[in-house]
Order: C-alpha cells, then sequence, then structure tokens
C-alpha cells in the first residue's frame, strides 16, 4: 500500500474525490475539500483537482457510477494524476475495480491518513503504532494490495480463484507480524505504565491536550511551556506524543502532554494501535479540549472529537478527567463573533485564547489551577519553625497561600491547600508531635 515519497524529486500528482451525502450542505462540501486538501498537503503531495460526488446509491463494485467514473478519468488525464484519493471508505474490492478501471493507485481516507501517519511518526513507538495499523488494514485488502497473487492459481476447477494458496499464506505472514508487533506495542504499554506511575509517586498531576487535528494544540503546547515542539498549520504536525514540564502555581510543576489530533473517520485500527498513547488523555488529571473558533465546522469537530474520547473511556475502561474547553484562534474572530462565542459557552468551563498571541493565557492557566485543585482542602499547618524539611515539602507538593510566624516566635502557621493523598503523604513522612494540622475555615 505504501505510497514511495523518495523515488523522485517532485511530489507525487494526486486528485481527490469526495463522497458526500445528498444532503451535505454547500458550507459542509467546502469545508470538506479544504479538509481533503489539507490532507494532500501532509502527504507531501501535489494537489491536482479536489471535488466532490453526491452518492444516491454506492455502486457494490466501484462506488461509483459508470459516468461519475468517465468525469474522473478525465479529470486524471488532464491533470497527469499519479493517485487518486477517495475521501470516503473503500471495500477492497471496489478499491481493485476502480484501479483497474481507472489505471492508477487508489487509497480511501483510511489508507491517505495512515500514509501520513507513517510519514509523521518518528519515535519508535509511534513506528511501531502505524505499522501495526496498516497491516491490519492491508490484511483485509489481499485482494488488491499484494499484486504477486494474481501470478499464483491454487486448487482445480472454477471454484479455485487465483491466488488462493498464496493468500492463504501471506495472511499467515502478517498475522505472525501482527504477534510480534503487539506484543512489542505492549512493552510500550507497559513503559508508558511505569513512567505514568513514577510521575504519580513524585506526585506530579498530569494535563493532556486533545482535540481535532490542525486545532492549535502544538502551538498552545509551546505558549505554555516554553517548548519548541514542531508546529505547523497541517493536520497530524504532531504524531508522537511529547511532555514538558510548567508551572502553574499550585508548589510543584505540571506535566502537559501534547497528543495526535482527532479526525472525522479515524480508522479503528489507528485508535486501538494508538491505544498507549491515546490512553495518557484518560489517565490524566485535567483534559484541555482545544477548539479551533475560526472553523466553520467547529461544532461538529468538537462532537467528533467527544465521541472518539468516549471511545477511549471504553477502551482503557477509565471515567474521563475534568475537561477545560479550550477555544483557540481568537484572534480570527470579530468582536461580534467572540462575544456571540462566549455568550453561547457559559455554562462550560471554558478559556478562550490566541496561542499565536498569547491572549487569554492567563486566564487559562488559573482555570487550569483551578482544575487541578477542585479536590483540595485548605490547612492550617502549625510546626516548629526548626522543622525546614517539612515546610519545604509543604511548599512543593501544595499550595502555599501564607506563612505566619505565631507570637513566641518558635512556630510558624503555614496556610495551604493539599488534596486527601498529599495529606496522607505529609502525616506519614512528618508524622511528629510538634506538627498540628487544623482544616482551615477559608
Amino acid at each position: 500500500m505504501s505510497i514511495d515519497h523518495t523515488a523522485q524529486d517532485k511530489p507525487v500528482v494526486a486528485g481527490a474525490v469526495i463522497t458526500l451525502l445528498s444532503s451535505a450542505s454547500a458550507l459542509r462540501q467546502a469545508y470538506r475539500k479544504t479538509e481533503t486538501t489539507g490532507l494532500i498537503e501532509a502527504l507531501g503531495s501535489q494537489t491536482a483537482f479536489v471535488e466532490s460526488f453526491s452518492i444516491r446509491k454506492p455502486n457494490p463494485a466501484r462506488l461509483f457510477g459508470q459516468g461519475q467514473i468517465d468525469q474522473i478519468a478525465d479529470w486524471i488525464d488532464q491533470h497527469g494524476c499519479e493517485l487518486l484519493i477517495v475521501d470516503g471508505e473503500l471495500s477492497p474490492i471496489q478499491q481493485r475495480n476502480l484501479e483497474r478501471a481507472l489505471n492508477i493507485k487508489v487509497i480511501d481516507r483510511t489508507g491517505l491518513i495512515l500514509e501520513i501517519f507513517g510519514l509523521r511518526a518518528k519515535s519508535k513507538a509511534g513506528r511501531l503504532q502505524v505499522e501495526t495499523a496498516r497491516l491490519a488494514y492491508e490484511r483485509s485488502r489481499l485482494v488488491r494490495t499484494w499484486t504477486h497473487l494474481e501470478r499464483q492459481r491454487g486448487g482445480q476447477g472454477v471454484m479455485s480463484g487465483p491466488g488462493e494458496t498464496q493468500i492463504e499464506a501471506d495472511r499467515r505472514m502478517i498475522d505472525d507480524k501482527l504477534q510480534r508487533l503487539k506484543s512489542q506495542l505492549r512493552d510500550v504499554e507497559r513503559t508508558r505504565r511505569v513512567q505514568r506511575s513514577g510521575r504519580a509517586a513524585r506526585d506530579v498531576p498530569i494535563v493532556s491536550l486533545v482535540g481535532y487535528t490542525n486545532a492549535g494544540k502544538s502551538t498552545l503546547f509551546n505558549r505554555l511551556t516554553d517548548a519548541d515542539v514542531f508546529a505547523q498549520n497541517m493536520p497530524f504536525a504532531t504524531l508522537d506524543p511529547t511532555i514538558r514540564y510548567f508551572d502553574v502555581g499550585i508548589g510543584g510543576e505540571v506535566a502537559l502532554v501534547d497528543t495526535v489530533g482527532f479526525i472525522t473517520d479515524l480508522p479503528t485500527t489507528l485508535i486501538e494501535a494508538f491505544k498507549a498513547t491515546l490512553e495518557e488523555a484518560v489517565l490524566s488529571d485535567l483534559i484541555l479540549h482545544v477548539h479551533d473558533s475560526a472553523s466553520d465546522e467547529v461544532f461538529d469537530q468538537a462532537a467528533e472529537v467527544e465521541r472518539i474520547l468516549d471511545d477511549l473511556e471504553e477502551l482503557v475502561d477509565e471515567d474521563l478527567p475534568p475537561i477545560i474547553h479550550v477555544w483557540n484562534k481568537v484572534d480570527l474572530l470579530s468582536d461580534d463573533e467572540l462575544a456571540a462565542l462566549e455568550h453561547g459557552q457559559k455554562e462550560q468551563d471554558a478559556a478562550f485564547v490566541s496561542a499565536t498571541t498569547g491572549k487569554g493565557i492567563p486566564d487559562l492557566v488559573q482555570r487550569i489551577k483551578s482544575g487541578l485543585t477542585r479536590n483540595t482542602r485548605l490547612f492550617d499547618i502549625r510546626l516548629e519553625s526548626s522543622l525546614g524539611q517539612a515546610r519545604s515539602w509543604l511548599y512543593a507538593h501544595g499550595d502555599v497561600m501564607s506563612e505566619e510566624d505565631t507570637e513566641s516566635g518558635s512556630e510558624v502557621v503555614v496556610k495551604v491547600r493539599l488534596d486527601r493523598k498529599a495529606l496522607g503523604q505529609f502525616q506519614q513522612f512528618f508524622n511528629d508531635k510538634h506538627i498540628t494540622i487544623i482544616k482551615s475555615s477559608g
């Protein structure tokens, strides 16, 4: 299936046909064309044309009717295309028959996303995840992917189709490789669990960025952490998860996790293969759902992200953490548009920011702080002034509001916010008769 992006200096010339329901609005059609063009560019290909067809009754053999196929063939000839992308779902038979009818390589939306992921994956874990998803996808379409099968013939008689024996051999070969990859992915999952346990042992809160692809997550990540993660205005600019630490004023650093962007019709094989990566979001302490405020499809995108999060919640078998909705790119909105958006989201825990300009970032940081301290309580802890280690621990693991000397001068009262876990650790580490803990009325 893989496309050779290095065989020539110039990029592959690609055309795309979008399959839409006849009821799709003009706005929806225009957005899908823009998104598909972005996906082609993310593949590193040259966009020749992006057209759409309404499919009332899909042809089971070729998806499109003969008139539509003739039109696609004309576009391919006019532009000298080497690749056709059908931005929809193709069965293996439909894919093979279209390639024969058009004499050109054809991939569907799932194949396109897998190709982009293959280009973007840099880490060992990322490459393992993509290869696992790719093989699972290819296993179901041996009928067209493995071209040497047509030169084989298994069995005798009209019921024994071409390549039957060879297909089974190739399927076993793929199954064997999938088992090896899945074993390596289990090692990745164990490593991720150890890393999460390490952060939990250090009492480091975890905040995850999720959102539709190209919503600006990486730009926001860089703004919050002063990092230099690759951020570009294209789908799936980030694939491998990145973790950096930043301070929100809760007595210690917070781990911020940048995750792969979601997209409509994200292949199930990818969600399963990327479980070790995506579960970081479900198992974090707080989720920042980043929205592209300037997109005409922002609410449909938000619904798609929520659907995938629900799938992950079921896959990981854990409840989702609290979510802050981050409406990004507000610098691209007019004052009236921003006011309408703020009014419409007043029931949500929402921040309105521009990761590019920095607008609204202080409010977002305050919301992150509030979200992480929502389950904390305020305590007055009286301890001897000489117990410097205990005081340092409170500053490192709690949100210290104030510290005052008592009248005698030999003790201090530290007013600090602690969650139940931190309070228990403090009591365990500093079980000293000279320390008194009182729940504050503040």
